[in-house]
């Protein structure tokens, strides 16, 4: 059983950078590290540290003002290229809860939501308000996943979500949890095909 996630409450971080892959979310040569623990300080390796290790200043999440932010506004198409799931533990592991962007990679996007890491699509336009206010001051977000709203400043933004997805968050379940959920509707189902479609497991157990 995972924990089960309903607000997300934290403060966001301007990325505005379009079409991150996970290389550079993490670079490849950090891929043979065991577990998850960790990752995180290999994150967005090449775009914190410079040659000889020391931070870059021009890079947004090591400025100081979002050293502890939680939520990321990102342009489209983030986490596009290579599946790689240490992508989703390197993120988590920084610190990061949710992803706000127009676009994502589609298999960063499930490894996001079968690892509880929260990506919200909302439209380009949103997106460049959320980041500008990002820019400007604080912004510390309310993201309410029962009532699919993001709240700031006296404003919500709604967004949309996959029922699936949803429940997985709200009631911290896995696939299989989620599979067993609807076991009668399963045997109900197998029950009704026909005898020669109904997977018979000593067929394949040799005498």
């Amino acid at each position: 059983m995972l924990e089960p996630i309903r607000i997300i409450y934290g403060k966001a971080a301007p990325l505005k950078l379009e079409n991150v892959d996970t290389d550079q979310i993490i670079p490849a040569e950090f891929l043979k590290i065991l577990g998850k623990k960790g990752l995180g300080g290999y994150c967005f390796y090449r775009w914190r540290y410079n040659e000889d290790g020391s931070l870059r200043e021009d890079f947004v999440l090591n400025n100081p003002r979002y050293r502890d932010a939680s939520i990321i506004i990102a342009g489209k198409n983030f986490g596009i290229g290579s599946s790689r799931e240490n992508a989703v533990w390197a993120l988590q592991d920084f610190g990061i809860k949710c992803i706000i962007a127009p676009s994502f990679g589609d298999i960063f996007y499930v490894n996001s939501m079968k690892n509880m890491l929260l990506c919200i699509k909302l439209p380009e336009e949103q997106v460049k308000i959320l980041q500008e206010l990002a820019e400007k001051e604080d912004l510390i977000l309310r993201i309410d996943l029962e009532e699919n709203t993001i709240k700031f400043k006296n404003r919500i933004l709604g967004f949309e979500i996959d029922r699936v997805v949803r429940e997985r968050f709200l009631q911290g379940l896995d696939e299989i949890e989620i599979t067993l959920k609807h076991i009668d509707k399963i045997k109900k189902y197998e029950e009704s095909m026909p005898s020669f479609m109904i997977p018979n497991p000593r067929r394949f157990i040799p005498d």
